[in-house]
C-alpha cells in the first residue's frame, strides 16, 4: 500500500500502530522506506510513546497493560456489556503466554486482560488519548 501512495506522489508517511501484535512489520516497513529516494518515514507505536505513558502513568500508578483501563476508552466498549469492578491481578509471566496456542492463553488468562482495573473514569481515559492525538500531530507535522 505505501509503494502505491509513492508512486502517486507521496513522500512522507507516518504508521500509527494501534497493536503490539503489529510490531513486527516495522523493520521491513523502514527498510522500504530507507530504499525509497525522498521518502521520510516514521513507525510510532502510539500507546508505547513517552507521553502516553507519562499521561497513564499519572491516571493508574500500575502498569497499563493489554485489555485492561488502558484500551477502554468510550468508543471501544460494547454497549450492554458490563466489566468488572475489581482489578484483576497482573499477570506474572507474559513471556510464557508468547509460546502458548490462543486457546490455552485464553484458558490460563481468561479475558485477555493481562492486569489492572478494567475502567477509569472517561475523564482520565481521555487524558491518555488526547496526549496520544497531540502525539501524533505533532509527528505528522515533523514529516
Amino acid at each position: 500500500m505505501l509503494g502505491t501512495l509513492h508512486r502517486q506522489g507521496f513522500r512522507g508517511f507516518l504508521v500509527v500502530n494501534g497493536h503490539g501484535g503489529n510490531v513486527p512489520a516495522q523493520e521491513p516497513l523502514e527498510r522500504w522506506a530507507a530504499a525509497q529516494e525522498g521518502v521520510r518515514f516514521r513507525f510510532h507505536s502510539w500507546w508505547d510513546s513517552p507521553a502516553v505513558r507519562d499521561a497513564a502513568s499519572a491516571v493508574y500508578p500500575g502498569e497499563a497493560t493489554h485489555a485492561s483501563w488502558f484500551e477502554n476508552f468510550p468508543w471501544t466498549r460494547l454497549a450492554g456489556v458490563p466489566l468488572p469492578e475489581a482489578e484483576k491481578p497482573m499477570v506474572t509471566d507474559r513471556e510464557a503466554l508468547r509460546e502458548l496456542a490462543p486457546e490455552a492463553v485464553k484458558a490460563a488468562i481468561g479475558d485477555g486482560s493481562y492486569g489492572g482495573p478494567y475502567q477509569v473514569p472517561d475523564e482520565d481515559g481521555m487524558r491518555v488519548w488526547g496526549a496520544g492525538v497531540q502525539e501524533v500531530r505533532a509527528l505528522i507535522e515533523s514529516l
